[in-house]
């Protein structure tokens, strides 16, 4: 169990520094007023990144906060994209 709990470790750190740049790239474009692209972005990351890290997390029974900062950062920036959507 410790190599897949390595593995897991390692999936988790790089799961957070992909997000990281996703979060980049949706300042980029707000700031550049591509709003079709950073629509993209916010998918990108709510749909798939935050659920696969939570999943990771789950499985090593991890209590991080990083997930809701995560979420809550992401909801600025739909309010910022003018997304409505929960």
């Amino acid at each position: 169990m410790a190599k897949r709990a390595k593995r897991i470790e390692k999936g988790i750190d790089s799961l957070k520094a992909e997000i990281e740049e996703h979060f980049k790239k949706i300042e980029k474009d707000i700031s550049e007023e591509n709003f079709d692209l950073g629509k993209y972005h916010i998918k990108e990351i709510d749909k798939s990144l935050l659920k696969t890290l939570e999943i990771k997390m789950d499985i090593l029974g991890l209590k991080d906060n990083s997930l809701q900062e995560y979420r809550e950062r992401l909801e600025k920036m739909k309010k910022e994209l003018g997304l409505n959507e929960g």
